[in-house]
């Protein structure tokens, strides 16, 4: 693991290469969070005078990791122990595992007369990035290591990383520090995504004019500037075996039958249409995909057949995603395969484009993965299935046998902004924060507890239309990745998001000694707050990231390092039904800048209550139900409803749609006490909610549950939900509570109409 010394100039600029006399560890904030942690009393010292002791091929190869860490860290190694006996003090010895640890498992006991680490090759990895995490960044002769005992082992076999090179090529180097980052994290799976319609990355010998042709594009979005590049074949090696060093499994796409125009581009011959095709120039999906006969079958295997010798991984992953079948379907060739293999319709004949895909892989000894799409028309017997539209592929594919890693796009995709559109330095689409990454369980509820071994992990997907440059994909990628390695990892009884935040804390100045450009987070105590005629706020503005300063404005200009700086408590005042947005900056102790975060504080008067309405008596509530295809609740609203009539609960079922549709609800809510109440929607895919006609929630952005406050009087309030579901999964409901206590259900027999 040669690339620790990429951070050096980053301790120099920090101000941590000035060496101490001793360092002692902060509290433990290990990410991820291992199953279990056991203090005990004292402390261990270690020094250049440690010993380090090595038993066994396996051990000897992480004990050289981490004396390779500790020199490029501390500027000092440890010694082998030679022939120093079980008893001898001031040891660090890496052990086998014994009977009682399983694959990738460790157990770590630190003692005050030494270090124990057991496990098998990948356990005492992990148990060596663990003890990374233990010791202090700062410089030091003496480091200082609480005694406690770690056992620890993964939740998922696969704990996965996407990226995509066919819209923006990284080089190697760039692509090794991901690596170096994902393993430090215990992350064991590369997808390396090397083919779309605006490029192929790999070197395919026996088919020049894939990375001649469709490895460059004339333009990007419209920018007037060629852009091109690939990997050789020896410069995926070269990545895949630095991988294997740290205990990851790459596993390459090469995507079919769809984003193929790069392909087409170079072979036109593969298309339905004579062409001529051109590599993609702007984002989306193309019509244009490889045409399902024998030239286009004996070309992909020819591609795999070089492909797979570069990868040991036991899977290729094959995309199968947005496939168009309109060539498909205007196709004479496309059409005669239809009739030949009796298949009902172009999605069986992707089905059958799948299936013959997975026999060749078979008898090359690999195993298929594909998008969730590859469950339309039939699902290839052995296939695994990545679901990203939702979880409803994942769960139809666990169902049915099939192995599964769930990947939705709702909390797994980090090319989505990771706050608000205005408070980001890069956000180019959509809204993922951290807090609904770290919130997913890659185990659905509804899946059924003898299905649920299918599971096989989850995956971050970072796809780069929208990321041209390493610092973009570093600030889109962390944190957040910490939060998708805390989900494969730890087990899910033991996971908080609260606990998980403070021990981010302590993770960003190793991230900032790595070299990571990663997102500087708002500060701890900026929040939205809604007060009932109270006019004055006290905000405790904490730094998130250590030794980093605050600054803030109250009078809506942006702040600067000339702004006020937050030392203490902030007072503020806020006018009778007004509003104050607080607007922050961070600046590092290494002198980087965050974006512009903010807050509004508002002070609000009661909501009166309305006449007890005597015309609904009805328990339940009234509905409108739409048909079409919505992005906006505009659209809807704009629309004719199909039907109307009563409901006595917000259930989507029933209908007679599962995708394309929208319902609005309306009724009367009885409040039983003045108070702030608060109201979260959740919803899939879209919801507003409405209390006297001003919106407490709206939400059409992302698929993710929003909460809204607002101070009611006692008595009756008009309530109305709207609703609409695209397509994938599906779901809403409606909780409330007063002020601070816990969400409960409403439902709609709470209502009257």
């Amino acid at each position: 693991m040669q690339r620790w010394l990429a951070a050096g100039l980053v301790l120099l600029a920090s101000g941590f290469a000035h060496a101490q006399a001793s360092a002692q560890a902060p509290a433990p904030s290990l990410v991820p969070l291992p199953a279990s942690v056991k203090p005990e009393t004292g402390t261990f010292v270690l020094s250049p005078a440690t010993r380090l002791c090595a038993e066994g091929k396996d051990a000897q190869a992480n004990a050289d990791l981490f004396n390779a860490w500790l020199r490029e860290r501390q500027g000092w190694a440890l010694r082998d122990c030679g022939k120093a006996s079980a008893k001898t003090a001031d040891v660090i010895r890496l052990a086998p595992a014994g009977k009682d640890i399983a694959a990738e498992a460790y157990q770590l006991h630190v003692q005050p007369q030494g270090v124990s680490l057991r496990g098998d090759a990948a356990g005492q990895f992990y148990g060596v990035q663990t003890l990374m995490q233990l010791l202090p960044i700062e410089r030091a002769q003496r480091l200082e290591l609480p005694a406690q005992r770690i056992d620890d082992a993964p939740r998922f076999a696969y704990r996965g990383m996407h990226l995509d090179v066919g819209r923006h090529l990284f080089p190697v180097d760039f692509i090794k520090r991901l690596l170096d980052r994902m393993a430090h994290y215990k992350l064991n799976r590369f997808h390396w995504h090397l083919t779309d319609d605006q490029g192929w990355r790999i070197e395919i010998k026996r088919y020049p004019r894939l990375t001649e042709v469709g490895g460059q594009r004339k333009e990007t979005d419209g920018d007037g500037k060629p852009y091109g590049g690939f990997y050789t074949q020896d410069e995926v090696r070269d990545v895949v075996a630095y991988a294997a060093s740290l205990h990851i499994t790459v596993i390459p796409e090469i995507e079919m039958p769809g984003h193929a125009l790069a392909a087409l581009a170079a072979y036109p011959e593969l298309g339905c249409t004579p062409g001529p095709f051109e590599t993609g120039t702007t984002w989306g999906v193309f019509d244009d995909i490889f045409c399902p006969t024998e030239p286009t079958f004996t070309f992909l295997e020819n591609v795999l057949d070089e492909v797979i010798p570069l990868f040991p991984a036991p899977y290729v992953h094959i995309g199968g995603d947005e496939a168009p079948k309109t060539r498909w379907q205007q196709s004479a060739a496309a059409q005669e395969v239809i009739r030949r293999e009796g298949l009902k319709d172009e999605h069986e004949l992707q089905s059958w484009f799948i299936r013959r895909m997975e026999r060749f892989l078979h008898s090359r000894g690999k195993r298929l993965i594909g998008w969730d799409e590859i469950l339309e028309g039939g699902l290839a017997p052995d296939a695994t299935v990545m679901s990203w539209r939702g979880e409803a592929g994942g769960i139809a594919a666990a169902r049915h046998g099939n192995d599964v890693i769930m990947s939705p796009t709702r909390c797994c995709y980090l090319d989505y902004g990771q706050g608000p559109k205005d408070t980001e330095l890069w956000q180019k689409g959509g809204e993922l924060p951290i807090e609904t990454v770290y919130a997913y369980d890659p185990v659905p509820v509804e899946l059924e507890a003898d299905k649920r071994h299918h599971i096989l992990g989850v995956q971050a997907n970072v796809w780069t239309e929208r990321m041209p440059r390493e610092e973009v994909v570093e600030y889109m990628v962390f944190p957040r990745l910490l939060a998708l390695a805390e989900i494969a990892w730890t087990p899910q009884a033991r996971r908080d998001f609260d606990a998980f935040d403070r021990r981010l804390s302590g993770q960003y100045p190793r991230l900032a000694q790595a070299g990571l450009r990663y997102r500087i987070p708002a500060p701890w105590g900026l929040r939205d707050g809604l007060a009932v005629e109270q006019d004055q706020y006290t905000l405790d503005l904490r730094p998130r990231v250590p030794g980093s300063r605050i600054h803030y404005t109250l009078d809506g200009s942006v702040p600067t390092t000339a702004s006020p700086r937050a030392t203490g408590p902030v007072s503020v005042t806020v006018p009778a039904d007004g509003a104050v947005t607080v607007r922050t900056l961070t600046i590092t102790a290494d002198g980087r800048e965050s974006g512009i975060h903010r807050a509004t504080l508002r002070n609000r008067r009661y909501k009166p209550a309305q006449p007890e309405p005597k015309e609904a008596r009805a328990s339940g509530v009234s509905y409108r139900y739409y048909e079409g295809t919505f992005d906006r609740f505009a659209e809807m609203e704009a629309a004719k409803p199909v039907r109307s009539g009563s409901a006595q609960s917000f259930d989507w079922r029933g209908y007679g749609r599962h995708e394309h549709f929208g319902l609005v609800f309306e009724g009367w809510l009885h409040v039983p006490e003045d108070g702030l109440y608060r109201f979260r929607a959740q919803a899939d895919d879209a919801s507003a909610l409405y209390i006297d006609g001003e919106a407490v929630v709206r939400n059409e952005t992302y698929d993710q549950p929003v909460e809204g406050s607002v101070p009611l009087r006692r008595g009756w309030h008009r309530l109305r939900l709207d609703f609409y579901q695209r397509s994938g999964d599906i779901g809403l409901g409606l909780s409330w509570a007063k002020g601070e206590a816990s969400l409960k259900p409403l439902d709609a027999t709470q209502l009257r109409h």
